[in-house]
């Protein structure tokens, strides 16, 4: 699959008020992927190998069953100046036992919104959507997706946001009532990973009215996209101990990032948490200017990994033959 595929849905879709969790909303963003243009099927089948291949994850049948579950379950809250509307996305989800397919069904009710854009629609980058690993990032990117060529969102009511997010249901309980949490916990998480992982530069802006916060608005700039690495070279086994799957992703980013693609070093380097550790903690120091004066990047990684002596040439030989 391409990895800079392009997806598009209605900007109402975008601005719906729903809470899925990152897997659903990666499925949700897989499906979208897999629509086709003037086919207004209503049937679609997605091959989880596939899936795993983009996101370099593994998905156990238990964990995909209580999440499709859970999503033909929800609703979405669509609403426009004429109407209020609850939809569900699915009449039938059905898993092919033995071909790790699991097949679709949409709803007639949400075909206008996946089908007739016409110039009301957002598009954004499905590797890119798939690399955030908090479901509030990825909502927050669709949002951002939306005014990417104004520069700026719009001002969203602050408690209007936090509906479209899940962070505020209709009996008023708030899950960020602090205003400290809902930037620790949400904005300052959704920010950092969308700046570090798409082609989009964010930042957000709480406006008061009086003592109260009353708005939100993000400034959206285009940014260049390190190359991403290559999932057939990251495993989609379990991350090291001590460590999480994303901070494993993360780390063989930055190994492509500077050219460090061969796949038995690559290996080496993911298979050790302190390795991953150091690699994470070497990106964060990129951001940061720390390495601006380095000659060699790729270079003084693998010094700082061990993997590399200084004068003697590296440890690691990544032509020997195996």
């Amino acid at each position: 699959m391409n990895k800079e595929l392009e997806i598009r849905q209605h900007n109402a879709l975008t601005n719906a008020r729903y809470e899925y969790s990152e897997l659903q909303l990666d499925l949700f963003f897989f499906i979208i992927s897999k629509l086709r243009k003037g086919d207004k099927d209503t049937v679609y089948q997605l091959d989880i190998t596939e899936l795993s291949s983009l996101t370099g994850k593994r998905y156990n049948g238990a964990y995909l069953h209580k999440a499709t579950a859970d999503m033909g379950a929800r609703m979405l809250e669509v609403e426009d100046a004429n109407e209020y509307q609850q939809i569900w996305m699915f009449q039938r989800i059905r898993y092919l036992k033995g071909q790790g397919i699991i097949e679709f069904d949409l709803t007639r009710h949400v075909l206008p919104f996946l089908f007739d854009l016409k110039n009301n629609f957002t598009s954004y980058e499905l590797a890119a959507a798939l690399r955030l690993t908090s479901k509030y990032a990825k909502r927050v990117y669709q949002l951002c997706s939306q005014w990417k060529d104004i520069g700026e969102t719009k001002k969203y009511d602050l408690q209007d946001f936090k509906r479209m997010l899940g962070l505020l249901d209709e009996k008023g309980n708030d899950k960020t009532e602090r205003v400290s949490d809902l930037k620790s916990k949400v904005l300052d998480i959704a920010v950092k990973q969308i700046n570090e992982h798409t082609e989009l530069h964010v930042s957000y802006t709480l406006e008061k009215k009086g003592k109260a916060f009353k708005n939100i608005v993000f400034t959206v700039k285009p940014q260049a996209l390190a190359e991403t690495i290559p999932f057939d070279l990251v495993p989609a086994s379990t991350a090291p101990a001590g460590m999480q799957q994303h901070q494993v992703e993360n780390a063989g980013r930055l190994l492509a990032q500077l050219s460090i693609t061969t796949p038995a070093l690559v290996a080496t380097i993911l298979a050790s948490a302190a390795h991953v550790a150091a690699c994470n903690k070497f990106a964060h120091d990129l951001k940061t200017g720390k390495h601006a004066k380095a000659h060699s990047l790729s270079g003084l990684l693998l010094t700082i990994l061990g993997l590399k002596k200084p004068a003697n040439g590296p440890l690691f030989d990544a032509t020997a033959k195996k």
